[in-house]
C-alpha cells in the first residue's frame, strides 16, 4: 500500500494524475470525515471556501478549518483547495502556505497564483 501511495503522490506532482486511489480512511469524528468527503468532492484545479463547506454541512468556518487542520494526509485529502473567503488560509501539511500555493499552482486551481 506504501509503494502505490508513493506512487501515485510522484505521479500527481509530476501532472499525471488528477485522482488519487488509496483505500484510506483517516480517523476523525463524525463533523471531521463529513469535511473530508467535501474535500475529496472538490474536482482537481478548483477550489471551494471555508463558508462554502460550512454551508454544505450546515456549521460554521471554524470547524471546518478545524477539520482541514486535523488532516492527516494533505495531499491525498485535498485540503489546499479550501481557502479562506478572502485569501489562502491556512495549510497543515509540510511547508505550509508555500506548499498550499504549489500545489494549487500546479493545479491551476487560483489564477491570480499563476
Amino acid at each position: 500500500m506504501l509503494k502505490e501511495a508513493g506512487r501515485q503522490v510522484l505521479a500527481y506532482l509530476d501532472g499525471r494524475l488528477e485522482n488519487f486511489d488509496l483505500p484510506l480512511t483517516p480517523k476523525g469524528g463524525e463533523l471531521h470525515q463529513a469535511v473530508f468527503k467535501a474535500m475529496l468532492a472538490i474536482p482537481y484545479g478548483q477550489t471551494r471556501t471555508y463558508g462554502d463547506l460550512a454551508r454544505d454541512l450546515d456549521t460554521y468556518g471554524q470547524p471546518i478549518g478545524q477539520a482541514c487542520g486535523a488532516n492527516p494526509i494533505p495531499i491525498v485529502i485535498p485540503c489546499h483547495r479550501i481557502l479562506s473567503a478572502n485569501g489562502l488560509g491556512g495549510y497543515s501539511g509540510a511547508g505550509g502556505t508555500d506548499t498550499k500555493i504549489a500545489l494549487l499552482k500546479l493545479e491551476g486551481g487560483f489564477p491570480f497564483l499563476l
